[in-house]
C-alpha cells in the first residue's frame, strides 16, 4: 500500500502542477487587475505596485540563472556530434538535434549493461553465497549488469543500514534522558566535520585499512561505509524533526494499550513522515553522488555511475565526447529527481520543520 499511496501522491502532484501551469495566465491576469483596482482605490501606491513588479522581475531572472545549466547540459545533450559550442555562439544549433548521445548510453555505454548488452536477472535457488541460497543469473548477456545496478546496490545497502541506525537513534536522542546526551549528540556531528576536513587523510587511511583486511572492491562493505558517513548528521536533523513531536501522542497510545514497538510503528514512525523523507534524500545522494572512494576502493567492474560518469569526462586525452556525458549525466540525475519528485511534498514539509497543532 506505501508503493502504491506514493504512485497515487506523485500522479495527483504532477496534475496539480500541470493545471497550475495551464492556469497561470489566467492568474496574471486577474493579479494585474486587482493591482490597477488597488491602485484606483488608494490601497496601494504606484511605488509599491512598482516594487512588487520588480521583486517578481528579479525573481524569475534568479531563477532562470538557476536553471540555465540544466537547460544547457540537456540541449547538449541533444546536439550533433560531441561538441558543446558551434559556430554561431554557446548553444547547439536546434536543427541538428538528435537521440544519438542517448542511444549510445543506453546501448553501447555501461550505464544499464557493459557494453549496452542488454539481458535480464532471473532468481535461482540453490548455490547462492552466505546465508540465503539464493543466487542470481543473467540471461541474454554475456558481460552482466552495469553501473547501474552497482550504483543501486550501493544506496540500498546504504539506505537500509542507515536507516536501522538513524531512527532508533534519533528517537533515543529525541525521548530519552542519559549521561552527556547532548555532549555526544554535539561530539557526533562535529566528529563527521573533522573527518570530512581531514578527507585526503582520511583517504588515505581508509584504503589502508580495507587492503589489510581484504575489503577492497566490495560493494556491500562501501555501502556501509557510506551509511556510517551519512549517520551523525541526518540522525540529528531528525531527533530535531522528533523534537516537535508532543510526547502527549505517545503517552496517549500507551494509555490505550500499545505496547512500546506498537507506539514507535503506529505514533512517531506516521507522524515523522516527513523527516524522514528529507533523510531518504540525503541518505540516497550519500550513497549516489561520491565517487572518490568508490574510485579509490573498487575495481572496473563495480564502478558505480559516479566513476563512469568521470571516467567519460576524462577518457580523452584530447577531447571530451560532450553531448554523450551531457546524456549520461541527465540519466545519472534522473532517478535523484523521481525519488525527489514522489517526496516532494513530505520533503517540503519536512525541511520547515514546523510546529504541530495539538
Amino acid at each position: 500500500m506505501g508503493a502504491v499511496d506514493a504512485v497515487r501522491g506523485a500522479v495527483t502532484l504532477l496534475i496539480d502542477k500541470l493545471v497550475h501551469l495551464v492556469t497561470a495566465p489566467k492568474r496574471l491576469v486577474v493579479v494585474i487587475q486587482r493591482a490597477i483596482h488597488d491602485v484606483r482605490t488608494g490601497e496601494r501606491t504606484p511605488l509599491d505596485v512598482a516594487t512588487s513588479v520588480f521583486m517578481t522581475a528579479l525573481g524569475v531572472a534568479m531563477l532562470l540563472v538557476l536553471l540555465f545549466p540544466l537547460y544547457w547540459i540537456t540541449a547538449a545533450s541533444f546536439a550533433e556530434g560531441t561538441r558543446l559550442f558551434n559556430t554561431s555562439g554557446i548553444f547547439p544549433d536546434p536543427a541538428t538535434y538528435n537521440l544519438d548521445a542517448y542511444r549510445w548510453v543506453i546501448f553501447e555505454s555501461d550505464f544499464f549493461f557493459v557494453d549496452g548488452d542488454w539481458g535480464y536477472p532471473r532468481l535461482l535457488i540453490g548455490g547462492g553465497a552466505g546465508l540465503l541460497p539464493l543466487r542470481v543469473e543473467w540471461i541474454g548477456t554475456d558481460t552482466g549488469p552495469g553501473a547501474l545496478f552497482n550504483s543501486l546496490y550501493l544506496v540500498s545497502v546504504t539506505i537500509v543500514a542507515g536507516f536501522a541506525m538513524i531512527v532508533p537513534g534519533a528517537y533515543a536522542f529525541s525521548r530519552r534522558s542519559f549521561i552527556a546526551r547532548k555532549r555526544i549528540l554535539y561530539g557526533y556531528v562535529l566528529f563527521t566535520q573533522i573527518g570530512a576536513g581531514l578527507s585526503i587523510a582520511t583517504l588515505v587511511a581508509l584504503y589502508s585499512l580495507f587492503s589489510t583486511y581484504g575489503l577492497t572492491n566490495n560493494l556491500f562493505v562501501l555501502g556501509l561505509f557510506y551509511a556510517a558517513g551519512a549517520i551523525p548528521f541526518n540522525t540529528w536533523l531528525l531527533k530535531t524533526y522528533m523534537d516537535n513531536i508532543p510526547v502527549s501522542y505517545e503517552e496517549a497510545a500507551m494509555v490505550d494499550g500499545a505496547s512500546f514497538l506498537q507506539t514507535i510503528r503506529e505514533v512517531i514512525i506516521p507522524l515523522t513522515k516527513p523527516g524522514l523523507a528529507v533523510i531518504l534524500i540525503f541518505v540516497w545522494l550519500a550513497g549516489w553522488n561520491e565517487f572518490i572512494i568508490a574510485q579509490t576502493l573498487l575495481s572496473p567492474e563495480n564502478y558505480p555511475l559516479s566513476v563512469e560518469l568521470y571516467n567519460l569526462a576524462t577518457e580523452g586525452r584530447f577531447q571530451t565526447p560532450w553531448t554523450r556525458f551531457a546524456a549520461f549525466a541527465n540519466l545519472f540525475a534522473l532517478p535523484v529527481a523521481i525519488v525527489y519528485f514522489l517526496a516532494q511534498r513530505s520533503v517540503e514539509s519536512g525541511l520547515s520543520f514546523g510546529g504541530m497543532e495539538g
